[in-house]
């Protein structure tokens, strides 16, 4: 009886121990999905991810593309301890290991980017135990230059400070200038006075010379 029940009982254990662990069992990815860069520019392809298990050696990265205008997958990048560079391709000698895994940074760049590197690309990481979970994905789209907003945006906040500087400067100098006038007013009036006030005294100790003669 206690022979049968038993392994029972500890498959049952082991089962709900397996369940209980599943789900936190997979690694989460995190990409910027939609991107957008200049032809002819390098480009951060960024994936960070998060994992149950702590980062070791059995840490593995694999970065795939997929051509926008279709055809089949293709190799870009791998990571295993070690970064693996395509030996040939469209990719070759264009991309390079830019993450750090002990901060969960799976990142790569992409050099001298291309019209045909528009397509989508995904970034895979492994962990084991955790070796489950989505895939991350970036849909490229390689352009001949900047969008007119953003030029538009970028021209507006340049003649604002520009216009904010030369305000400011024109304000700086007429205070001045209106402050040295009002300086100069003032002292030219001191002047003028001074003698009046001299006179005045002149007359006054004179009087006083009159009464003290006449008493």
């Amino acid at each position: 009886m206690y022979g049968r029940s038993l392994p029972r009982a500890a498959l049952l254990l082991l089962g709900i121990q397996l369940t209980a662990l599943g789900p936190g069992a997979a690694v989460e990815i995190y990409t910027s999905r939609v991107l957008e860069a200049v032809n002819g520019t390098d480009v951060r392809l960024k994936c960070t991810f998060s994992s149950f298990a702590p980062v070791g050696d059995a840490l593995t990265v694999t970065w795939n593309f997929r051509p926008q205008d279709g055809g089949s997958e293709q190799f870009v990048f791998y990571y295993h301890m070690d970064p693996f560079k395509p030996m040939s391709g469209r990719f070759k000698d264009r991309v390079v290991w830019n993450g750090n895994p002990e901060r969960y940074d799976a990142s790569i760049m992409l050099w001298k980017l291309r019209f045909d590197d528009n397509g989508t690309y995904t970034c895979q990481v492994k962990n084991p135990p955790d070796v489950d979970g989505l895939v991350g994905e970036i849909r490229l789209s390689v352009v001949q230059t900047v969008r007119f907003s953003e030029i538009y945006f970028l021209a507006l906040a340049i003649g604002s400070a520009c216009a904010l500087m030369v305000i400011i400067v024109i304000g700086v100098v007429l205070f001045q200038h209106f402050r040295k006038r009002r300086w100069a007013s003032r002292a030219h009036k001191v002047v003028e006075i001074t003698p009046k006030e001299e006179e005045r005294l002149n007359q006054e100790k004179k009087v006083a010379v009159y009464l003290e003669d006449t008493d």
